[in-house]
């Protein structure tokens, strides 16, 4: 079996098992066989799922990561490695990653006498729930790290090719759930009561206003409601209706702003309505800022391993990579996946012939990152 071969199976099976963030526990452990047969050092950190590999000796540290968690998703691919676990499915691509990464660790093994230092690689569970970075670097496994790199797979984006940005790259990720609460009453007789669910429609409007109207054009933002549930019956006006949703940003004061917002026309319409509306927000994690020079390092390093390289559009996903930008500089790169279907989608089908040249690219990556320290 070829290195690129050997790669596609270690996918192919991590595919067909999916594990949802915290419990990677069969995950984890083909990925420390699979490591441990190379004869890679692994790290003792604490942790209950998820892996630390480490290549070299010296003082300079550079880290590479990955993600190992699946989504609760229904397969529908038709690939014949579909998934095995019903209701679960690698359908953000995370088995790529490690794939790539388990690649890059193989050819950094076999270089390891000539690097100039240390090559950290993360195999990082819970990436979906965005907890996972903090699990691992309140584990400690940032001590002595100058520098991190990590992809995500790109179906928009042809195989081959390659985009990053420096400064804001992915979205910060936030989460509301409103309740409005007024009065119940007979449909047939609305003026009893204090309608909650004509008092969520124009809540659902007026937030639309915020990011249209008092956010400037030229800076990314979108608000979107994604759930309404209230009522039980036809005829019924219901006491209460909960709304759900999320806020997508690239700067601080924008998300901050649109926060603040929220809150006033929320009070403001329970006061006109006489009724109450309480909002509770979930932090998610900030937006992905790459280091500027680490960025231009890491195209420079993928132009002149072939790839074709772009400028990276801003996203507006989230990414808990994120969270090891707010420590220690580093970069985040797309690179082509060409998919019919996209992330999160039940068919989504990412083409393996990324994963070989990924995993020489890392590899690559490493080792001229730890030069220029």
């Amino acid at each position: 079996m070829s290195f690129g071969q050997q790669l596609i199976a270690w996918r192919r099976e991590l595919h067909q098992f999916p594990e949802l963030s915290l419990q990677e526990v069969a995950t984890t452990a083909r990925i420390r066989d699979w490591l441990q047969s190379a004869d890679i050092r692994l790290l003792p950190y604490e942790l209950k799922t998820g892996v630390v590999a480490e290549i070299g000796r010296g003082e300079r540290v550079v880290a590479l990561r990955a993600d190992i968690d699946a989504l609760p998703i229904e397969e529908t691919s038709g690939v014949a490695f579909s998934s095995q676990h019903p209701g679960v499915m690698h359908a953000c691509g995370h088995d790529v990653h490690s794939s790539v990464m388990l690649g890059a660790a193989l050819l950094l093994k076999q270089h390891e006498a000539e690097l100039d230092g240390r090559v950290r690689i993360l195999f990082q569970p819970a990436e979906e729930r965005f907890g996972g970075a903090q699990l691992l670097i309140n584990a400690g496994v940032l001590q002595g790290v100058s520098a991190i790199f990590g992809m995500h797979n790109e179906p928009g984006l042809p195989v081959g090719a390659f985009a990053t940005r420096g400064g804001a790259f992915y979205a910060n990720v936030d989460r509301f759930i409103i309740r409005v609460t007024g009065k119940g009453a007979h449909a047939a007789r609305p003026h009893e009561g204090k309608d909650a669910i004509l008092l969520s429609s124009q809540l659902v409007s007026l937030l639309q206003n915020i990011t249209s109207r008092e956010v400037n054009t030229l800076d990314s933002a979108v608000l979107s409601v994604t759930r309404i549930a209230g009522g039980n019956t036809w005829n019924v006006l219901p006491e209460s209706v909960e709304l759900e949703g999320t806020l997508r940003t690239h700067r601080a004061a924008v998300r901050e702003a649109v926060k603040v917002r929220v809150g006033e026309i929320a009070a403001g319409l329970a006061a006109a309505f006489g009724s109450q509306i309480e909002v509770e927000w979930y932090a998610g994690p900030d937006a992905l800022i790459n280091d500027e020079r680490w960025a231009t390092f890491a195209d420079e390093i993928a132009a002149a391993a072939g790839y074709e390289t772009r400028p990276a559009d801003l996203h507006m996903g989230g990414e808990d990579f994120a969270v090891y930008l707010q420590h220690i500089p580093g970069a985040f790169v797309s690179i082509g996946s060409e998919s019919r279907y996209g992330l999160h989608h039940p068919g989504f089908d990412p083409d393996e012939k990324l994963i070989e040249p990924a995993a020489r690219y890392f590899s690559h990556l490493a080792q001229a990152a730890l030069k220029q320290l």
